[in-house]
Formats: C-alpha cells, structure tokens, sequence
C-alpha cells in the first residue's frame, strides 16, 4: 500500500449530482424538475397538510370535545407495588421522593395511591391522593396514610 494507490472504501462517497450545467451533462434544461407547475419553481414549498387542492383532513373532520386546563393529573401507584418495594428496599416511609428514586414518578408527578394489592407491613405513606380502599388497606396494616 503506498500513498498514491489509497482509495477510500466501496460505497462510503458518493456522486454530488451537478444539476443545471448545460445539456452536456445530461441534467441540464429542466434540471430534474419536470415541466410546469409549482414544484419546478425555486422557492416552493407545500403547506403542512396539503392535499393537492383536496378538502385536507383535518378540515373534514370535525371537532370535538375540550381539555381542562385545571385538570390534575396523578400518577397512580397501586398498594401492591408498596409492598414489593417493601420487600425488595426495606423501605416502610413513602414519599414521593422515594418513589421517585425508586424510578416509578417523575421528579414533578403527582402521587396517588390505589387499593389494588395486598399490603402486609406497616407502612407511613405521604402521597398527594389516596383511594378509599387503599387508605383502608393500608389502616388495616397498621400503616398511616397522609396526604401532602
């Protein structure tokens, strides 16, 4: 291998095709565009959703419905879950910081504990919302329940 027979790997470059160099390089005149119409024009570009003059979609169906900007939205942590983390950490104090650590919400959720599960230790949980069953649930084990 010397310096003068290097040549970089099949396939890695590529051709730049010269467009609009005069009929000699075979792309010339129209340049690749076609003839006529808005896409050989320089400058074009289509609208988002433009569907060739057709009634685009989000024009045919309707609207429907709102959304609440006061909405609240929890992130829902059943009691099951306490009680496997519980079992796997040894943890008996819940806050959402911990459950936060845990990878289960995000630094900024909202925390609502749900019945579905068992729960056999005693557990002190603060979360922002509790369900009636899992607050049972929890009472029942002895736990303590308290809302931030």
């Amino acid at each position: 291998m010397e310096l003068h027979n290097l040549k970089p790997a099949k396939g890695s470059t590529h051709y730049r095709r010269r467009l609009g160099r005069g009929p000699g390089s075979g792309l010339g005149g129209t340049s690749t565009r076609g003839h006529k119409g808005a896409k050989s024009r320089s400058g074009y570009s289509r609208k988002i959703g433009f569907e060739g003059g057709q009634m685009p979609l989000q024009r045919r169906v309707p609207k429907y419905g709102f959304k609440n900007i006061n909405r609240k939205e929890y992130k829902s942590i059943n009691v099951r879950t306490i009680q496997y983390l519980v079992d796997k950490l040894n943890v008996t104090d819940f806050t959402p910081e911990v459950l936060y650590n845990a990878g289960l919400v995000g630094k900024h959720d909202l925390v609502k504990i749900l019945g579905d599960g068992e729960l056999k230790a005693k557990v002190n949980i603060k979360a922002h919302a509790f369900s009636k069953k899992a607050r049972e649930v929890i009472e029942a084990a002895q736990g303590t329940a308290e809302e931030l």
